[in-house]
């Protein structure tokens, strides 16, 4: 059987007077699919919805890449002060992608900015800024420090358990906006010592989703965050009903 094609979404910059319009990746998000196993397929903006469809009939899975912030105003809210969003473009097409999977019950993991999309796309909503709206929290983004991690604490038998609850459990954490009301459909399976949501997870029997607050893709990343990948891949590889394969996983 074919490894399995995940469609990565791409990030997006208008033209300036610098530069030309174009969609960019880090490699860490394609580079980290086919280590799991899978063969990553990048995804520009889509504007038209029947073209974005057609596309995701052909992929097996997708996985919602990080960035800038969700504008708060498409869900509904005030746009506050702190927020670095989105470029339209990308974002526009981002809500329709993720709403085209939930339609189709695609397998999908998103990371970072993908995680929060997966929870409003769904009705649930987010804090737009940690700081004010919990103030007894740890810091989650340090200028001075990108490698800043913290530990988790873990939903016994969720796919975070089987991540990590074996090993060391540092995480990265680079965000100020976080999960507030979590999705119908949904649960929480990691949170920081200080209460903030790191992942959720369906708890649709036929819906395999699920998402990271942290970058298990990212340079500071370690070998046991690899583990999320190889785990998204195996829950691809099920729901299309392949035997998934036997990984050799290697505890950080």
């Amino acid at each position: 059987m074919s490894k399995p094609l995940i469609g990565i979404n791409t990030d997006f910059r208008s033209a300036n007077q610098n530069s030309t319009e174009f969609a960019y990746v880090a490699a860490g998000y394609f580079d980290a699919i086919t280590q799991a196993g899978g063969l990553p397929v990048l995804i520009p903006p889509y504007d038209n919805e029947s073209d974005l469809e057609h596309l995701l009939a052909r992929l097996d899975g997708v996985l919602l890449i990080g960035g800038a912030d969700l504008d708060p105003r498409r869900d509904g809210w005030m746009l506050h002060p702190t927020v670095r969003l989105q470029d339209p473009r990308r974002e526009s097409s981002d809500r329709m992608l993720i709403r085209l999977i939930a339609e189709h019950r695609m397998p999908v993991l998103g990371i970072g900015a993908g995680m929060q999309l997966i929870n409003v796309s769904q009705g649930g909503n987010l804090m737009l800024h940690i700081p004010e709206d919990m103030p007894s929290a740890l810091p989650h983004l340090d200028p001075l420090d990108p490698e800043h991690r913290h530990t988790l604490q873990l939903a016994s038998g969720s796919i975070m358990d089987r991540v990590y609850g074996d090993g060391e459990l540092r995480v990265n954490s680079m965000h100020h906006m976080a999960v507030d009301e979590i999705a119908p459909g949904f649960q929480v399976t990691a949170r920081c010592p200080d209460g903030i949501v790191e992942a959720i997870e369906s708890t649709m029997e036929d819906w395999f989703a699920f998402g990271t607050q942290f970058h298990p893709e990212a340079s500071t990343a370690s070998a046991l965050d690899m583990r999320i990948f190889e785990e998204f891949i195996t829950g691809v590889e099920i729901a299309r009903g392949v035997t998934p394969a036997v990984h050799n996983l290697v505890a950080a």
